[in-house]
């Protein structure tokens, strides 16, 4: 018996020792549980601490980098640079008095205080023969045929045009062979935008001031009325639109096509939001694309084009036909893009890197970060190096670039394969950003024309971002297709150093229209020998 109680005694405790080893067992599984539960908080709220100091930087910091990197023009990531807009001065607030004014022959109310210019078409001494006896016609009077509006910097005068009219007394007088009088008048040139009084340096003015200055319609409405000249923000704007559509869009399409045979194109694009676009609601984001050419030594040409999304089908659509290097920054809607080799932007992979520097890291050559940013500055310095010394020498900067670079791109992958950051840090965007985008970013190394970075895009389309903060959006479909074409011409203008108010008013003196040939439009081009007077030309 006694034996007996023992067996049981130790069954007890080897129960008891494994329901402590189980319980240990939990306890421990529980620890390490916690343990997991601590760091992913820990991480998160490291990660949140990153977004606060990075939106901090980013909403007080200085907008230039130049003390804190070693690359001058370094630009920021295009879809972080403009993130808000101030709706605060809505341009249909003003009142468009055009509606409560009386018919449009009142342009003596709208025109007065200014001088007035009688302009006299006189008939050519050869058309001053009658048609139809060949007696010499005499001049019996003048007849009004139009006014329009022309701006002269810091004054308005309109111009008055009048027809010369011609009669053949000998017809008159029943001695030819007719039996009415013969009348022949002079030609007047036809009017810019209907019967309106608009011209072409009117009309240049305003796509300058609103295009190339970034100045509103309505603030243009309140400028005109000081040079005397009553002109709503709603006739502006129907100028601006008939133009561009009528005169401006052939010389659009001469360049779409020029640029679709280049072999090297960089590529962008922001958002624009348009109030009345079909079946969308106002607030809905729509988008200005920017595409240009690249570093291939012919003339720069700079297109802008509007479409409702930002899907990369609309890539593929301007861009049909079109085989070569694109260079863009890292959205991946252009890889829907056929026959195209892509080239990643240098700019924005150092941007990544700078954006997980930890605050007040930036000098802490441990961090990741920093050593990410340092691989990028020597590949900078040897680029700046390379441009200063063979400018224009696109087999040199490729050997170069072979040469000097390619080791560095080799020790950098190695470095970023051993990168293993916190999950959803900055850090871990970086690398995944980069990681993602690797081959694409050794593309510029097969061709020296190829750009190391996308900074030429995102200047051209700059201008574009700053002006959507003064207008802030645009009213129709038809007006934001207006000013792709016209920021194009703005563009074309400063690409190849004419005068913006010049060039603009040269187009529109010109007047094309899709009956033009492509010689044709090419003499009207901002690269053509026959408009290098517009240079430095008001």
């Amino acid at each position: 018996m006694a034996s007996s109680a023992k067996d049981i005694q130790l069954r007890e405790l080897k129960d008891t020792i494994s329901q402590l080893k189980t319980m240990m067992s939990e306890q421990t599984e529980l620890i390490k549980s916690l343990r997991l539960i601590i760091e992913e908080k820990s991480n998160h709220e490291k990660a949140l601490q990153e977004q606060v100091d990075y939106l901090t930087k980013k909403l007080f910091g200085a907008s230039s980098e130049a003390k804190t990197i070693d690359v001058p023009g370094q630009m920021n990531l295009f879809d972080e640079a403009e993130m808000e807009q101030d709706f605060s001065i809505p341009e249909d607030e003003m009142p468009v008095k055009e509606h409560t004014r009386k018919k449009k022959s009142t342009h003596a109310d709208m025109f007065k205080g200014l001088k007035v210019n009688r302009i006299v078409i006189p008939l050519n001494e050869e058309e001053q023969i009658c048609p139809v006896c060949g007696t010499q016609m005499e001049l019996i009077g003048e007849e009004y045929v139009r006014r329009e509006l022309v701006f002269v910097p810091a004054k308005c005068e309109i111009n008055e045009y009048y027809s010369q009219n011609y009669s053949c007394p000998f017809c008159k007088e029943g001695k030819g062979d007719t039996e009415k009088a013969v009348i022949v008048k002079s030609k007047v040139p036809s009017a810019l935008v209907g019967k309106g009084p608009a011209s072409s340096s009117s009309v240049a003015w305003t796509m300058y001031q609103k295009y190339a200055n970034s100045m509103p319609l309505y603030r243009q409405e309140k400028d005109w009325k000081q040079y005397g000249a009553e002109i709503s923000r709603t006739t502006l704007a129907n100028w601006i639109i008939y133009c561009a559509q009528h005169y401006f869009q052939p010389v659009y399409d001469y360049f779409h096509r020029e640029l679709l045979k280049r072999s090297f194109l960089m590529g962008d694009e922001t958002r624009v939001q348009v109030l009345n676009e079909p079946e969308r609601r106002p607030q809905s984001q729509s988008f200005m694309w920017l595409f240009r050419s690249g570093e291939d030594g012919l003339p720069v040409i700079i297109l802008y084009g509007y479409s409702p999304t930002r899907s990369g089908d609309n890539a593929v659509k301007f861009l049909d036909g079109f085989s070569g290097y694109l260079e863009t920054d890292g959205y991946q809607g252009y890889n829907k893009v056929p026959g195209i080799k892509r080239c990643s932007c240098w700019a924005h992979i150092r941007r990544y890197f700078i954006d997980a520097i930890p605050k007040g890291k930036q000098f802490d050559y441990s961090q990741p970060a920093v050593q990410g940013v340092q691989y990028c500055d020597r590949l900078f310095r040897i680029e700046d190096s390379i441009n200063k010394h063979h400018p224009g020498d696109y087999e040199k900067r490729r050997q170069l670039r072979l040469e000097k670079e390619k080791p560095i791109l080799e020790a950098f992958w190695s470095w970023l394969d051993c990168q293993h950051p916190t999950r959803n840090t900055r850090m871990d965007k970086a690398v995944t950003y980069v990681q993602n985008r690797r081959s694409t970013a050794e593309t510029y190394l097969e061709d020296g024309r190829c750009s190391f970075t996308n900074n030429l895009s995102e200047n051209a389309i700059r201008p574009f971002t700053v002006g959507r903060k003064n207008w802030l959006f645009s009213s129709t479909v038809d007006g934001v297709n207006a000013s792709a074409v016209i920021y194009t011409m703005v563009e074309m203008a400063k690409a190849h150093d004419l005068n913006i108010y010049g060039y603009l008013q040269h187009l529109l003196e010109q007047r094309p229209d899709q009956s033009w040939s492509d010689e044709q439009l090419a003499d009207i081009a901002p690269w053509s020998e026959k408009l290098q007077h517009l240079k430095n030309r008001m």
